[in-house]
């Protein structure tokens, strides 16, 4: 009982140490401030729109002219625009990317006229992104091209045609009504001009118009009914376009360590589209890597997502611990943590001799039964002889011996064997 009542308070006291030291874990760390996006007194937003250094608004808040965002505050909300022309900027994000509406170029018809406009995009400095942007054009007599000179020199472009609009697919762009290529890499411009064989003449009804645009891969989906109206002249389009720091690699930017952008806790990346590069901070740290004390330390205790024990948060990571008391390594995807199997080779050497006095006494206590056993046996045997001699039994011995035919096997017989023999007499 002893015992018993050590082990469940042993487990009591594991239990609340493994609490207080998740509420003292929860106490103690401290929460780091939200990471700073712009340079102090800069403006960090546009509307809708977060605008984190290298971008700025203008004077010292940006780190080159290319990378001015002027924020037009006469539309409600506010929108943002790359440098001081009208591409309009939907996201800005630290690792070398922005997100930009581009318009369609369109090519439309009737009985009497011809209604078109070729849209062109210049960046310039910037490139669009050949991985999650595609050229696009639908209509049933279209032949689309793209093409540009600054950066990468390319022309490329795809045909679309359909006799009826009942041809076509929904969501496929194989060349009926729809039709797709890519966008080559290091392309910084673009000039989206269309044509048509026949003027529309043959699918005017249902397909008055061609369009053909630069967007995002998963920002369009074809559909039938966009053949029939003219509702793409006005519709923009997401692309994402790449942007880095200066034309020098990593190697090279490093050695000038005045103007070196990435700041500490942070990595120097290469772009593998164009010249330049762009800064990453640490994994397990998180903000700005532009700016002086940019990238901070995540605290993944927050969460205790991984933890099956206690969660100690440490620069750049963290890790898992067991209380005083219980076994594992703390992770969930691990050991975890568990109460220590009681086996002989980890129990106390109190048990141990508990057991042994135990087994000890049970034995000296069995051995004075067995004693006592045998005196009174041997007791009764006595009583017994006494009681054959004080009721004649040596005399009717002799007297049987002296009987005709008596043999030396005659048995005396008791008491009990005589109840026995004649179910109790």
């Amino acid at each position: 009982m002893y015992n018993l009542g050590n082990t469940v308070m042993g487990l009591i006291r594991s239990v609340l140490h493994m609490q207080l030291m998740i509420f003292l874990n929860v106490i103690l760390t401290v929460k780091a401030s939200t990471p700073a996006v712009a340079k102090p007194g800069c403006q960090s937003r546009c509307g809708d729109v977060i605008i984190p250094y290298p971008f700025g608004t203008g004077g010292d808040c940006n780190i080159t002219e290319q990378f001015l965002i002027t924020c037009n505050t006469s539309y409600i909300p506010n929108k943002a625009f790359l440098g001081n022309g009208n591409l309009e900027v939907i996201n800005i994000s630290t690792d070398g990317q922005l997100r930009i509406f581009s318009n369609a170029s369109y090519d439309c018809y009737n009985t009497s006229y011809r209604n078109w406009f070729y849209y062109r995009l210049q960046l310039y400095k910037f490139s669009i992104n050949n991985n999650k942007n595609k050229f696009t054009a639908i209509g049933c007599d279209t032949y689309a091209r793209v093409e540009g000179y600054l950066g990468q020199r390319y022309a490329t472009g795809c045909l679309s045609l359909c006799n009826n609009i009942t041809d076509v697919s929904n969501g496929s762009c194989s060349g009926i009504g729809c039709c797709q290529t890519s966008i080559p890499k290091g392309v910084m411009s673009y000039n989206i001009t269309i044509e048509s064989y026949e003027n529309h003449v043959d699918v005017l009804p249902e397909n008055p118009c061609s369009f053909a645009f630069v967007a995002e891969n998963d920002n369009y989906i074809f559909s039938a009914s966009d053949l029939r109206g003219s509702n793409f002249k006005e519709k923009q389009f997401p692309v994402t376009v790449d942007w880095t720091i200066g034309t020098t690699s990593c190697k090279e930017a490093k050695m000038d360590t005045k103007n070196f952008a990435c700041q500490e806790n942070s990595n120097c990346v290469d772009s593998e589209n164009n010249s330049g590069y762009f800064c990453k901070c640490f994994k397990g740290y998180e903000g700005n890597p532009y700016l002086p004390n940019g990238c901070q330390d995540i605290n993944e205790c927050e969460t205790m997502s991984s933890c099956n024990g206690t969660c100690i948060n440490l620069p750049g990571t963290f890790n898992c611990s067991c209380p005083e008391g219980y076994e594992g390594d703390g992770w969930k995807n691990g050991t975890g943590c568990s109460l220590p199997n009681r086996d002989k080779s980890k129990r106390s050497p109190l048990i141990d001799i508990a057991l042994g006095s135990s087994i000890g006494f049970l034995g000296l206590l069995l051995g004075i039964v067995s004693l006592c056993w045998m005196l009174r046996q041997r007791q009764i045997s006595k009583l017994k002889d006494a009681y054959f001699l004080q009721n004649g039994g040596i005399l009717l011995r002799e007297e049987l011996s002296k009987r005709q035919g008596y043999r030396e096997d005659v048995k005396v017989f008791t008491a009990e064997e005589l109840e026995k023999a004649t179910n109790n007499y």
